[in-house]
């Protein structure tokens, strides 16, 4: 209990350290309120506060999501998991709910400041983007299937389950488990690789992306936008002054607002089927957060993006903390190779397209994160790009992402199999 508590405080309160470091040393303003959010977080995880979970605990959390205390006690009286199981599922439960509430909240932050009307000025870009990102991921997974088949026992499942996680994300990911059959052990071993390997393509995205695609990609166009609204700070001179009354009351009101909209996006999520969940809650979110973003008084109140940041970085920590880097133990090199050369090879493949199609770097990473990463985590590499116009580009390539992964996925799978 003194540890669970322990996790929650340190949760809450690291982000409001880590943007104070940011904005006192430059070093870490250089390195990034986010990327240090997420080395935070990796030791956090790996250094014994948290214990690792046995091959049959992980097994079961993968095979069996809505596992409940009782079974796992059950399953604990019978010799088949620890009490060091059942420790780390009440921390992995909590992990959960910070996830699970942190980005709905943040998105309605993060959006009720934008001014969508300059947007749609370019959503043709966004849609050519997702075109030529879509292109990239199947192109590479394909490639990487005729490299890998003989090296990989059922390749074709595994390709189809890649395409339908990087144009949609986990919920596309376990359709297709289900859908091709796939061995639970092949499904955790590939989701565990892909898990890492985002890591470190988000750490490339934050870090230097902005930078390396500024060499080849045209800049955003911010012409007759307001750059002054569009500039993000990770100073803790962006958060000065947040408690007084003129900033804190207003504030509380717009995260009641984004409170209300997630529990409508919660409450329509009941009348889906299960694998629908994730895109009913998010597009639900994004919707009606763009419609009170029109709303001048809700558009006006300071400080919203900047709270928003601040779950951002609350999800950044817990997400990295969930990380087992043990796990890579006993790594299969050939499928490793596959699934990294699946998503750095499709970036790059992205990137040629984009500059000969003209579309500028900051909506190519935005859009290669919902594919790749899912839209959670589009506002971390908006926010590490200093770009807030571009969260709802991406959010609006995630859902679309959601809504044809499995089918993309399926039909890409059966494909496959017939060439190989």
């Amino acid at each position: 209990m003194q540890i669970t508590i322990l996790l929650i405080c340190v949760y809450i309160l690291s982000p409001v350290l880590i943007i104070y470091i940011t904005g006192k040393n430059k070093i870490a303003n250089r390195i990034g309120a986010i990327i240090i959010a997420y080395i935070f977080g990796l030791i956090l995880g790996n250094a014994g506060l948290i214990p690792s979970a046995s091959e049959n605990m992980f097994q079961l959390m993968q095979s069996q999501p809505s596992l409940k205390i009782k079974e796992l006690l059950d399953l604990q009286a019978q010799g088949v998991l620890s009490s060091n199981d059942i420790y780390f599922f009440k921390i992995r439960k909590l992990q959960d709910i910070f996830t699970t509430i942190t980005i709905p909240l943040a998105i309605p932050l993060l959006l009720f400041s934008l001014n969508i009307r300059d947007w749609f000025r370019m959503a043709g870009k966004t849609m050519l983007s997702l075109i030529l990102g879509l292109i990239s991921v199947i192109t590479v997974v394909s490639i990487g299937f005729l490299v890998f088949n003989t090296k990989i026992y059922d390749l074709w499942k595994i390709s189809g389950m890649l395409i339908g996680l990087y144009t949609g994300g986990t919920p596309n990911l376990a359709s297709l488990k289900m859908m091709l059959n796939v061995d639970a052990n092949t499904y955790i071993l590939t989701h565990t690789y892909d898990t890492v390997i985002g890591v470190f393509y988000l750490f490339f995205l934050i870090a230097a992306g902005k930078r390396v695609l500024g060499k080849f990609l045209l800049p955003y166009p911010r012409k007759n936008m307001d750059i002054k609204n569009n500039h993000v700070s990770f100073t803790e001179n962006a958060y000065k002054g947040i408690f007084k009354k003129k900033y804190f009351i207003p504030l509380l009101g717009a995260l009641g607002i984004s409170t209300l909209i997630f529990g409508a996006g919660g409450v329509l999520s009941l009348f889906v089927s299960q694998n629908s969940v994730m895109a009913v809650v998010i597009l639900t979110i994004t919707t009606l957060s763009i419609l009170f973003s029109l709303v001048p008084k809700i558009n006006r109140i300071e400080k919203t993006f900047e709270l928003g940041i601040y779950f951002i970085l609350v999800f950044s920590v817990v997400v990295a903390s969930m990380a087992d880097v043990s796990r890579l133990a006993n790594i299969s090199l050939h499928l490793f190779s596959y699934i990294t050369f699946a998503v750095f090879g499709s970036l790059v493949l992205h990137i040629l397209l984009s500059k000969l199609f003209k579309v500028d770097g900051d909506t190519v990473m935005v859009t290669s994160t919902a594919l790749i990463c899912s839209p959670p985590f589009v506002p971390v590499v908006a926010g590490a790009l200093g770009n807030k116009e571009v969260v709802v580009s991406g959010l609006t390539v995630g859902i679309i992402g959601y809504a044809i992964g499995n089918y993309v996925g399926l039909i890409l799978a059966y494909f496959l199999q017939s060439l190989g």
